[in-house]
């Protein structure tokens, strides 16, 4: 028996190289769905794949809301049909009118965006109005993680009411990531979730007391999942589930998602009896970890990481080891999501062999606004 991942016309692809394995991917899909129960509270990030075709799997299956980071991301979704869209980012400056145009050319798909201030919320609403339209944003709440948001108090009940005062916009909901949770023990992970969710629990009360009623909450990452897909009421936006990789594998062992992703690459050099050197340097796989945390070599775990340098990985075996030029690794990133971001395209892998390509149309800053 090969094993999953093995390709058998492999001697007709050129490495490195991404490639994806669509059975695994719709297995994860219907995996997240049956984590959850009800599709309509599925609203998955994109960010990971950046591709038409996966978001395309995941509409077959019934999913209708996505989330993204960029302008590009969003629009690959608006050339998917997908129906409901949210920009999990603030547009300032350029961005604002890049945003607009995503919305004047896509008409069935209903984009929202977020806001975390009252300068921005009119900068967004000024611009809006000149085009004779209205956007939905979502307030954006700190929770812990400190990187963008506003922490879910009475400045944030403020803002809320404030948006709904602005013309050219409507607040529509609280978006909340909690990134900064990563715990191993699904315990303490569900109990730092919660503690920080508390905070947006009480902003929403408060403003239902206010008149606004049923907002829609999106929370969470692949990390809190399993504790945001318990609140009825929550919308929930893992991204990395599609493809799974080295990292979550180890980590969130209660999610039992399926790597669907790999890179390839090829023995190259072995410039001594021990050193054997790949053609997987940083521009085929994610580098923001250290060395020995950013692929694991499934079919060669005994080789040990030397280095690597933009084009070249050089690895250590022992001295009666067998490698020879040209023999092929199966890589598992540690971090799937900037890894797919490096390739213009992925093959597709059905029934052991490649049989097409999927473009990965969002790596790019623009697609065409």
């Amino acid at each position: 028996m090969k094993e999953w991942y093995h390709i058998s016309n492999i001697d007709e692809i050129d490495t490195p190289v991404l490639v994806i394995y669509p059975d695994r991917v719709k297995k994860n899909i219907a995996l997240l769905k049956s984590m959850i129960g009800n599709v309509n509270r599925l609203r998955p990030h994109v960010k990971t794949n950046k591709a038409k075709e996966a978001a395309l799997l995941m509409m077959n299956a019934g999913i209708n809301k996505f989330k993204c980071a960029t302008v590009a991301e969003a629009e690959m979704l608006g050339q998917a049909g997908a129906p409901d869209v949210l920009l999990a980012y603030q547009p300032v400056g350029p961005k604002i009118q890049r945003f607009i145009s995503l919305l004047k050319k896509y008409p069935s798909t209903k984009y929202s965006c977020l806001v975390d201030n009252g300068h921005s919320a009119e900068e967004i609403g000024k611009e809006a109005v000149k085009d004779g339209i209205k956007i939905s944003v979502f307030i954006d709440l700190n929770v812990g993680m400190n990187r963008t948001g506003i922490i879910p108090d009475q400045k944030a009940i403020d803002l809320f009411i404030k948006c709904s005062e602005t013309k050219g916009i409507t607040p529509v909901g609280l978006h909340v990531y909690d990134g900064h949770i990563t715990d191993i023990e699904l315990e303490v992970r569900e109990r730092r979730c919660n503690e920080a969710f508390v905070a947006v629990e009480r902003m929403e009360q408060e403003l239902d007391k206010k008149g606004f009623k049923d907002l829609m909450i999106v929370a969470g990452g692949s990390p809190s999942f399993p504790v945001h897909a318990k609140r009825e009421k929550v919308e929930c936006s893992p991204g990395t589930f599609i493809y799974w990789d080295a990292g979550y594998v180890q980590k969130y062992k209660e999610q039992p998602f399926l790597p669907a992703a790999l890179v390839l690459s090829r023995v190259i050099s072995l410039p001594n009896e021990t050193t054997i050197c790949t053609d997987l340097g940083h521009k085929s796989v994610a580098a923001e970890n250290v060395l020995a945390n950013r692929v694991s070599l499934i079919n060669a775990p005994e080789l040990s990481f030397i280095g690597q340098s933009e084009e070249h990985l050089v690895l250590q075996g022992n001295k009666d080891h067998n490698y020879k030029e040209g023999d092929i690794l199966y890589g598992m990133p540690y971090h799937i999501c900037p890894t797919c971001a490096l390739y213009e395209r992925a093959l597709i892998v059905e029934g052991a062999s490649v049989t097409g390509e999927w473009k990965i149309i969002a790596r790019d800053r623009k697609i065409s606004v």
